[in-house]
């Protein structure tokens, strides 16, 4: 979907593909098929953005072979579908039944991560639809914390600083500019957007940048004026947004609260679970089963966990979602007088790992509940000011 901004520069709103995982071209092709085009039809629009995911098999079958390009860019085509941004944080197994530390892996200190995001911007490049120059892609932010010393920082902060070259040789050789962000998340090297000015200052490159994941902020208690502040005083830009919200508990020490909280403890993804204390401080554990174990985390302020809710269905009392979160950070981002960025991605990939009762029955369910996301995120630009484009 694209929108007009008052500038007169297009804003593009796209749902991330990682909600229907495949590892191989032939999945991807399916997916096309079975979820983005019926996701488009029921928004009764002849062009639907997505964010492609594109997991390392996938992504090696379509760089190999120039005639299986082509024919994912004329299946797009085909089924009234455009790709200006992929998720390149999830390498692969994202459809497993249990993903938890592995999502993580292989890190910017591995030569694999630098290959394979390499591959996704030559992809991406060749996918822009005819009318667009600029394409994004979000990676993981470095590494998990642990361990990370002094010579893995300097092997990732190398490793950015030879992606920065190839894309900038990328852009000289198709005159397409491909942009990374970084993506800021709970538990990892850089889990605030304040953790990421020190490293995306040192590359210095502006290729590199910051992709901002509104769930990710708010699970961490960010202060969306502060921290996007922060990145414009340090000229960070910011690549892309993925439009998403936390689950908020605002009485965690409540039995019932605990409970409704249980009903998100599942085992497939990691649901990093944050709280500030009365000094201001950050506590948090690596997973929600873990923060609801007696005495793990403080109780007497309000809970935040890493759980990717449906943006137009906040979760039943006593919980609610962090959509507030989100939208003060997309007016920053887009309501000005210039939008800070282009590329919205609307990523609920946990559309299969909410409580059972909870979860979409069948693919008409699921396409139901990303187009009626893909609404609420349309109504808010629109609110803004930005106007809808055929």
């Amino acid at each position: 979907m694209r929108f007009r901004h008052p500038d007169g520069s297009t804003v593009h709103l796209a749902y991330c593909t990682n909600v229907h995982p495949a590892e191989t071209l032939d999945g991807v092709l399916a997916q096309l098929r079975d979820h983005c085009e019926p996701v488009r039809r029921r928004l009764g629009r002849d062009r639907l953005g997505i964010g492609l995911w594109l997991a390392k098999d996938a992504a090696h079958a379509l760089v190999t072979d120039p005639a299986a390009l082509r024919g994912l860019r004329t299946e797009l085509d085909r089924r009234g579908l455009e790709v200006v941004t992929l998720n390149g944080f999830p390498y692969e197994g994202f459809g497993a039944e249990q993903v938890k530390y592995r999502v993580y892996k292989p890190d910017w200190t591995d030569p694999d991560r630098l290959s394979h995001t390499t591959d996704l911007a030559r992809l991406l490049a060749a996918l822009l639809p005819d009318d667009v120059t600029e394409g994004t892609i979000s990676t993981l932010p470095l590494a998990w914390r642990t361990p990370f010393d002094a010579p893995r920082a300097a092997a990732a902060r190398s490793a950015l600083t030879v992606l920065a070259q190839r894309l900038d040789a990328l852009t000289e050789l198709t005159g397409r500019s491909i942009r990374v962000g970084l993506e800021p998340e709970p538990g990892c090297t850089i889990e605030t957007t304040a953790d990421a000015i020190a490293p995306l200052s040192a590359v210095g490159h502006d290729r590199i940048g910051l992709c901002v994941d509104t769930c990710h902020l708010a699970t961490s208690f960010e202060d969306p004026a502060t921290a996007l502040d922060a990145l414009a005083a340090a000229g960070i830009p910011v690549v892309k947004s993925q439009l998403s919200a936390a689950l908020h508990a605002e009485h965690p020490h409540l039995p019932e609260v605990r409970e409704a909280l249980a009903a998100f403890d599942e085992p497939r993804f990691l649901h990093q679970t944050r709280t500030l204390t009365g000094a201001g401080l950050l506590q948090g554990t690596d997973d929600l089963g873990e923060a609801l174990t007696a005495g793990a985390l403080p109780d007497t302020a309000p809970w935040r966990a890493h759980f990717h809710v449906p943006l137009h269905a906040a979760p039943a009392a006593p919980l609610t979602s962090t959509l507030p979160v989100l939208k003060d950070v997309l007016s920053r981002l887009v309501g000005g007088s210039e939008p800070r960025t282009h590329h919205l991605e609307v990523e609920t990939y946990t559309w299969q790992a909410l409580p059972p009762a909870l979860r979409p029955r069948g693919r008409t369910q699921l396409a139901e509940g990303i187009a009626a996301e893909l609404a609420l995120a349309r109504d808010l630009l629109t609110d803004l000011g930005l106007k809808e484009l055929p």
